[in-house]
């Protein structure tokens, strides 16, 4: 056995989009950190779809960057083509997407980890965790290596068991091509961990010439490009630190220098089309090849990104089913086949894909496959990530049951932040339902459970009106500069920012026209910023965004703050640690069961449990006032009474 000569704050197992997070957060906090990867040449690949953001996880993507991650920045510098959505309703589910070149993604997050002062990137394959008496100190590789630190961060992905289905096909891998984690998964069972099966899957991809997109309708990026980083600066300038700022910026352009939009001179189109009749016939044909449908997989797969064979079962009443033929980047001809997820064997799929229109000659660059893999049932995690048997382990990404890259890279964030945090000596970092979609998005997990892929939307943001991607940075950045991670030359940026909108709305609310204010004539819904008599003409577009939406949404969002006291008002009641459930005897066994599995921390969160009604609650409140000597003569006389029995 050798022990490696240099201990760790933090050490990251794996290098996916939690990992990277992770990662780059502790060490930019000041903590030694080691990320560790089965493949250095894998770093931040995109395994699925090359695409960030989208409903829910474009708000991700953003907090991220508000907080100071990296998501944002490696999207804008490698984005191929960038959309938002749903722009025909309210700026609430407004949502930015961006399709990737998914080797310029990877080879620069490599770039960004290597060169990270406090990040040690080395190649090496966990097999065990390392850990004595309830507490983790370390992991060992599958060489005999041991890295000791004082936190782990386990962002394992698909890896832990997994195994690869092309119909009657199996291989062990965590994606097609790199092998599985196979020990690693006991060695969480051994630490107390409860583990299950998730399942998921990925489309062909196909050869772009053989592709006749003249029977598709093009999809091109909206212009002027909606960035995912608020750090222009940052982007358009060469990239610079707080204490060796360059002499002159290098000159501005439509894109970031060295980005793909500006090698490209524009964006890259995508393009729509359809399945047909002998789409779902020949799937109907073979549906009995599917592992799926032939009770071989045993894992649950993502309920909101179903395969194609789900499709056509569960939706028999649609004639046909949309697919976007999408790049995967400037240097390769291979086309991901959006919502033509698959794991029918190889000779369907040839055929299969023939039958989408403009696809009659396609050739399978790459098969589809579905893979298995072991998942932590996300309730026996503490709100920070950290896991509840085991002290100073913290998990994230999708061994926590979730689904796609943007969730990954968000948990992946907040567990290096509160490893660091630990560290340090800290209190961990939550993030409210009401403060962040990152904060609905651990405490569904933490507090709900699931037994499927977590896949985030709008929907499940109560306050999605307070919640919008575009005021993420007057969300969170505070937080972020507070906490150490986001640099000073951003929170300055961020500052200014604040300043204008608020002495712009001010201005607005003074300056009247004839009987009306300019701030009155905005809120009208036909009129827009510029249509104003007098505006500011030198003011940037997210803050002329932020204007207009605060003044003509002012009503909507007062009244949500109304409902946010009540709910900040349950979340500030934390329930002590000396609180025993056992001794409640009011409680409905439901209720007690539910509180002793998940142990909430707050009665905000005890609230949203399944199976804990308000009546329990109330009693919870009551038992709350009492002292913890109170509560141990209560137990004493529950001993007393069950020994009586």
């Amino acid at each position: 056995m050798f022990v490696y000569p240099k201990n760790y704050d933090v050490i990251v197992v794996g290098a996916g989009h939690a990992g990277i997070e992770a990662a780059l957060g502790a060490s930019r906090m000041g903590c030694k950190t080691l990320l560790l990867s089965v493949n250095l040449d894998t770093i931040g690949q995109m395994s699925c779809n090359p695409a960030i953001g989208g409903l829910g996880k474009g708000h991700l993507a953003r907090e991220i960057d508000a907080l100071g991650g990296e998501m944002g920045r490696a999207t804008d510098m490698t984005g191929l083509q960038f959309r938002m959505l749903n722009t025909k309703k309210g700026p609430s589910v407004w949502a930015p997407r961006a399709q990737c070149d998914k080797k310029a993604y990877q080879f620069r997050m490599k770039w960004v980890c290597e060169r990270e002062p406090n990040l040690d990137v080395k190649q090496g394959q966990a097999s065990k965790l390392l850990h004595d008496g309830g507490e983790v100190f370390g992991i060992q590789t599958n060489l005999g290596v041991q890295y000791l630190g004082s936190t782990v961060v386990v962002t394992t992905g698909t890896f832990l068991r997994g195994l690869m289905h092309i119909g009657s096909t199996q291989q062990s891998g965590g994606r097609a091509g790199e092998s599985a984690s196979l020990g690693l998964s006991k060695s969480l069972q051994e630490a107390g961990l409860e583990l299950g099966r998730l399942k998921t899957g990925t489309p062909p991809r196909l050869l772009r010439r053989s592709i006749d997109f003249s029977k598709t309708e093009q999809q091109p990026g909206d212009d002027p490009v909606p960035w995912f980083s608020y750090w222009k600066d940052d982007l358009f300038h060469v990239e610079q630190s707080d204490s060796n700022p360059p002499a002159r910026p290098l000159p501005n352009g439509r894109y970031p220098m060295g980005s793909i939009l500006q090698r490209l001179g524009g964006q890259m189109p995508c393009y729509l089309t359809y399945t047909t009749e002998a789409t779902a016939g020949m799937i109907r044909a073979n549906l009995h090849k599917s592992p799926m449908y032939s009770g071989v997989i045993e894992g649950t797969g993502p309920r909101y990104c179903p395969s194609i064979e789900d499709k056509i079962v569960k939706f028999p009443e649609k004639e046909r089913h949309q697919v976007f033929l999408e790049p995967e980047g400037i240097a390769t001809e291979e086309i991901y086949v959006n919502g033509f997820s698959t794991c029918l064997p190889f000779e369907v799929q040839v055929s299969l894909v023939k039958t989408i229109i403009g696809c009659e000659n396609a050739e399978i660059m790459r098969p589809a496959y579905a893979v298995e893999y072991d998942f932590a049932f996300p309730s026996q995690l503490h709100p920070s990530l950290e896991t509840k048997v085991c002290r100073n382990l913290f998990l994230a990404g999708q061994i926590n049951g979730t689904s796609g890259y943007e969730e990954a890279a968000a948990q992946g964030l907040m567990a290096g932040i509160n490893a660091a945090r630990r560290v340090h000596g800290s209190e961990p970092i939550v993030l409210r339902r009401d403060q962040a979609y990152i904060g609905v998005l651990i405490d569904d997990l933490v507090t709900k459970g699931t037994s499927e892929p977590y896949r985030m939307f709008t929907s499940r943001a109560e306050y999605r009106l307070v919640l919008r991607q575009d005021n993420a940075d007057l969300r969170l950045s505070e937080l972020g500069y507070k906490i150490g991670l986001l640099p000073f030359r951003n929170f300055r940026n961020f500052n200014a920012k604040q300043e204008a909108i608020q002495h712009e709305i001010e201005r607005l609310e003074k300056t009247r026209v004839g009987s009306v204010t300019l701030a009155q004539i905005l809120r009208r819904p036909e009129t827009k910023y510029a249509d104003l008599p007098t505006r500011n003409e030198g003011l940037d577009n997210e803050i002329v965004q932020q204007i207009e939406i605060s003044m003509k949404y002012a009503g909507y969002i007062c009244r949500q703050e109304t409902e946010l006291e009540k709910f900040r008002a349950m979340e500030g009641k934390r329930i002590p640690d000396w609180l025993d459930y056992h001794s409640i005897p009011s409680l409905r066994t439901e209720a007690r069961q539910k509180l002793i599995k998940i142990r909430p921390t707050t009665l905000g969160q005890a609230s949203r449990i399944s199976g804990v009604s308000p009546a329990d609650i109330a009693v919870v409140m009551v038992w709350m006032k009492r002292r913890p000597e109170c509560q141990s003569n209560c137990n004493a006389k529950a001993e007393l009474f069950d020994a009586a029995e």
